[in-house]
């Protein structure tokens, strides 16, 4: 029997970029896959990005669900809820794809098979500082770019790890491997990858960095200036405080 995969894609007033997102999936790579993808709209309440995501189910049909949140859950919590769905569906693997278009469809692939293949990894996440340059080139700002890099930097120093990329959104999860209780205390916002990170580690689970390329579009720094101050919080409360 082949193993089932879920690739949801969490998203939140993504507006066009959600329909361009999905038209970059791999499909001809994933024929002997069994795969499904699910759309997670996370109250947009916009009319432009209600559109595009059913231009999308209308595209690829049964391969497509929607799932619109009756209330703005937060980016963590959009994704416990995507997750809570392949548990519920036996899916043994899950990818998550940003809305926005920010990660490459074309690395699903790669990173699905990554899973198949090594039984030891739990999870795999895109680095898109595996080669700087490339993210300064793929228009990482500069702010965030420096951010990356102290931040990563502090990380791998309290965990002993030796991540390039702490700061991804681009992960595949063996759902086999990583129990559902894993993600259920991250955090409902920005944080929950980094939490999860945190978890992982503490659990001895294996996680692989693969180099990724990324875009950056428009962007607010207050957020991330918010998102930095409560990974740095994070950082240092569960390295020093909660490591077993």
């Amino acid at each position: 029997m082949k193993r089932k995969i879920l690739i949801f894609v969490v998203t939140y007033k993504a507006s066009f970029r959600v329909l361009r997102l999905i038209n970059k999936i791999p499909f001809s790579k994933l024929k002997k896959i069994n795969y499904k993808i699910l759309i997670s709209d996370d109250n947009s309440e916009d009319e432009d990005t209600i559109k595009y995501i059913n231009l999308a189910k209308n595209r690829f049909k049964s391969k497509v669900t929607l799932n619109f949140n009756k209330e703005n859950l937060g980016y963590g919590a959009n994704i416990k809820k995507c997750l809570n769905i392949a548990y519920k569906n036996n899916f043994d693997f899950a990818v998550m794809l940003h809305g926005d278009n920010q990660y490459n469809p074309k690395y699903i692939y790669n990173m699905i098979n990554q899973l198949f293949y090594n039984q030891h990894i739990s999870a795999v996440c895109g680095s898109r500082m595996f080669n700087k340059k490339n993210a300064l080139k793929g228009n990482m700002p500069i702010y965030k770019f420096i951010g990356n890099i102290f931040l990563t930097k502090l990380f791998n120093l309290i965990f002993n790890t030796k991540f390039t990329d702490c700061h991804t959104g681009y992960w595949a999860y063996n759902l086999k491997k990583i129990k559902r209780k894993t993600f259920k205390n991250c955090d409902n916002k920005f944080c929950f990858d980094v939490d999860l990170r945190i978890n992982l580690i503490n659990q001895s689970h294996l996680i692989k960095e693969i180099p990724i390329g990324t875009y950056y579009g428009t962007e607010r720094s207050s957020t991330h200036l918010i998102y930095a101050i409560r990974f740095f919080i994070k950082t240092i409360i569960n390295g020093f405080f909660n490591k077993k």
